[in-house]
């Protein structure tokens, strides 16, 4: 049979998951002896944390209150969702402009489009996904042009109306009119510090709202620590637990160690993924004095036998003095999958002499990696 896809099906599964993965943490903590009490928490003095009307005290204390979707203050702002709403949605939206060029904006274009809702995607800046390596975002921008994304650089929203009962109207910077069934706001997240009594407490802020912490994730008052997207500095779920493990491990296994932000690796679930490691070509160049660029771009065989024209690109950074690869770069299926192995190639300090005496493994493309000899630039 032909297939199908139902919207009310996708949320149902959602919601089972949702819950599934809470009964399972639900379970680990209660299993570790920790009470759990759900409400939203306030500190009351550097010690005290009020809870659903109840106080509690404790030595120390830990804030990992995560980040929350950012908005402009723009005329008919009220009209936006963002991506706390995206799948509470009643009905699958058949037009969509998404504003915003991050992580968050090109994975739901690429899930929106592939459902067959027509996309628009506007963003401030000439490119998407500012700080990734200039080849894939290029390369990435290629592949969901060519899947009808309406991709525009250089556009901002000036003003949202609403019509005809709940269609809205959306005013663009390049004199633009759209129509559209939602528009989701995707342009950056800040950290969730809003009504928690931190500054009445001595809890220093920066600018934007993050906590300030020190390299033992301190706070300016020493007893109180914050790990995570709230800290605003490597805003990934693995990070966030990797830093409360390390706190755990101080406050209870008297073991002092820290992480290494140098050379963690991350995916974009675009349409094609990215997955990446490491220095970009930008960065790299402006880091190292000499530096060897090795790049490919191919139709993998799944594409070729299926006529699929999508093309992946696989990118290898190396400081040629040292011979040591400094960046690897990929974008195609399974980016994620693959770059996490070579995450730890680069975590180990492996040089590209390595990589060339790697047997690859036929067919695939991750043997692509292991198999580029000839520098494309230096």
């Amino acid at each position: 049979p032909p297939a199908s896809f139902d919207w009310h099906t996708l949320l149902h599964n959602k919601d089972k998951e949702i819950a599934r993965l809470n009964g399972i943490y639900d379970g680990l903590l209660t299993g570790a002896g920790v009470d759990v009490f759900h409400g939203r928490a306030k500190l009351i003095d550097p010690h005290t944390v009020e809870v659903g009307g109840q106080t509690y005290t404790a030595a120390n204390i830990l804030i990992a209150t995560g980040g929350w979707p950012r908005l402009l203050n723009i005329p008919g702002i009220e009209h936006v969702i963002t991506s706390n709403d995206v799948f509470f949605l009643d009905e699958l939206p058949q037009r969509l402009l998404i504003v915003g060029g991050g992580y968050i904006g090109i994975e739901f274009a690429g899930i929106f489009n592939n459902l067959g809702t027509k996309i628009t995607q506007v963003y401030i800046e000439d490119l998407f996904l500012m700080g990734f390596d200039d080849d894939i975002r290029h390369a990435l921008h290629e592949e969901m042009s060519a899947k009808g994304v309406d991709i525009r650089g250089n556009t901002t929203v000036e003003k949202i109306e609403l019509v005809n009962g709940r269609e809205k109207q959306v005013h663009l910077s390049d004199g633009s009119v759209l129509v559209v069934d939602e528009v989701l706001f995707a342009i950056g997240r800040v950290p969730q510090t809003n009504g928690l009594g931190l500054e009445e407490n001595g809890i220093e802020l920066d600018r934007i709202g993050a906590i300030c912490v020190n390299e033992q994730y301190q706070t300016s008052q020493p007893h109180i620590y914050a790990i995570g997207d709230v800290t605003n500095r490597k805003n990934l779920t693995p990070v966030a637990t990797a830093e409360g493990m390390i706190i755990a491990r101080r406050l209870f296994n008297d073991q002092d160690t820290n992480i290494s932000y140098d050379n963690i690796p991350t995916a974009i679930f675009s349409q094609p993924p990215i997955g990446t490691v490491g220095l970009s070509e930008a960065e790299a160049r402006a880091q190292y004095t000499n530096v060897t660029v090795y790049r490919t771009r191919f139709r993998p065989m799944k594409n070729t036998l299926s006529g699929r024209a999508e093309r992946t690109l696989m990118k290898l950074i190396v400081n040629a003095d040292t011979d040591q690869v400094v960046g690897v770069h990929m974008l195609g299926p399974d980016a994620g999958e693959i770059i996490q192995g070579f995450a730890v190639a680069l975590k180990a300090g492996a040089t590209k002499a390595v990589f060339d005496s790697t047997i690859g493994i036929h067919p695939t493309a991750a043997e692509e990696f292991v198999t580029m000899r000839t520098p494309v630039e230096s």
